[in-house]
């Protein structure tokens, strides 16, 4: 038989019918023989692995139909294709067989040519699916390895702009991390409620987490003499302060229109960095944007961004208590904050507490 090397599992209960097939196949098939549904299940779950499976149907103590059933309950044995080889002809006798998964039937008596071209067709449509699946599991492989160096890209960049927004900001000691913390709490205990089951699943509440850090990144772009003043600043000054959520945005803006992909990781950015000073009543800024025309980053990050200004010593004032914090934030629910937000935000309160223990800044 000229044919790809394979390995046929030959199961009849006749050995006359054994030695003709493997006659027929030829020293260039590997054959493997059982004279037994029980020997053939044992040998196609043995070394090596059937390439293929000519299987007579009439056997005693489990017949052909029995032996099918169980190889394609079985991971192991479930691809394997089988042939029916029987004397069985019949209509039925056929769409009961492809029903259960046989790929094709070889009749008896043997015709050899009919017997060699069919197994040499179902060994070369195997090896294709073989290749087929190994190619698939290498571009599986190849596809993780893209996607963990991409993350890894994103968590470098986050990092890297953080750290540089943290050097012109040092003041604020551990507040970068102790926020994105807050902002992955919150947002862990919103993901669940109706207004927030479309927009907050797990992926997207981890580049939350990652982003948060970068909500005062255009502080960069700030004078010296206002970023870092003792004291509290002049209305003037406040203005260009302010100008850091613009600078932020345009500078994440002008990153995405580089990369041309419409939206990016870097929009959780973008949108964190120019709506986390917006009030939900409209009286914020830059844009004065109200309800829910505010992003959700933003309004997420400013639960967690004035908890820990109010927690935290600055120049012009001390450091509140957890208690006077939460009072506060109580009290802005519907004028500064999104309501459902300080809601989520009271439940979760002592886990903010417990963030901003656990990332206190040293004296």
């Amino acid at each position: 038989m000229d044919s790809d090397n394979g390995t046929v599992l030959i199961v009849d209960d006749e050995r006359l019918n054994i030695n003709l097939l493997v006659d027929l196949l030829g020293e260039s098939t590997t054959t493997l023989v059982a004279k037994s549904g029980a020997q053939a299940l044992k040998r196609a779950m043995g070394e090596p692995i059937p390439d293929l499976i000519l299987l007579d149907i009439m056997m005693p103590e489990m017949d052909g139909y029995e032996v099918l059933r169980r190889l394609k309950a079985e991971p192991r044995t479930r691809e394997i294709p089988v042939i029916f080889v029987t004397a069985m002809g019949e209509v039925d006798d056929e769409t009961k067989g492809f029903e259960l998964g046989v790929v094709d039937y070889i009749t008896k008596p043997f015709s050899p040519p009919v017997v060699q071209a069919r197994v040499r067709t179902h060994l070369a449509l195997a090896q294709a699916h073989r290749e087929l699946a190994d190619q698939n599991h290498r571009l599986e492989s190849t596809v993780r390895e893209r996607t963990r160096e991409l993350v890894l890209t994103q968590d470098v960049t986050m990092h890297s702009l953080a750290s540089l927004a943290e050097t012109r900001d040092n003041e604020t000691g551990n507040h970068i991390r102790r926020t994105q913390h807050y902002v992955r709490l919150l947002a862990e205990r919103l993901k669940d409620h109706p207004r927030f089951l479309d927009d907050l699943d797990d992926a997207t509440i981890e580049l939350l987490f990652k982003s948060a850090p970068l909500h005062d990144m255009g502080k960069v772009g700030v004078p010296d003499q206002i970023l870092l003043k003792p004291g509290r600043l002049t209305d003037e000054e406040f203005a260009i302060m302010k100008t850091h959520t613009t600078l932020g945005r345009d500078a994440i803006s002008m990153a995405e229109s580089t990369l041309g992909a419409g939206e990016t990781f870097l929009h959780h950015i973008r949108e964190i960095a120019y709506s986390h000073h917006e009030k939900w009543d409209g009286s914020g800024y830059p844009e004065g944007l109200a309800g829910e025309a505010i992003p959700l980053a933003g309004r997420l990050m400013a639960v967690a961004d004035v908890y820990d200004a109010l927690i935290s010593k600055r120049v012009y004032k001390p450091a509140f208590p957890h208690e006077k914090a939460v009072a506060i934030i109580t009290e802005g629910r519907g004028s500064h904050f999104d309501p459902e937000m300080v809601d989520a935000f009271i439940d979760i309160s002592e886990e903010f507490h417990n963030v901003a223990g656990r990332f206190a800044d040293s004296d």
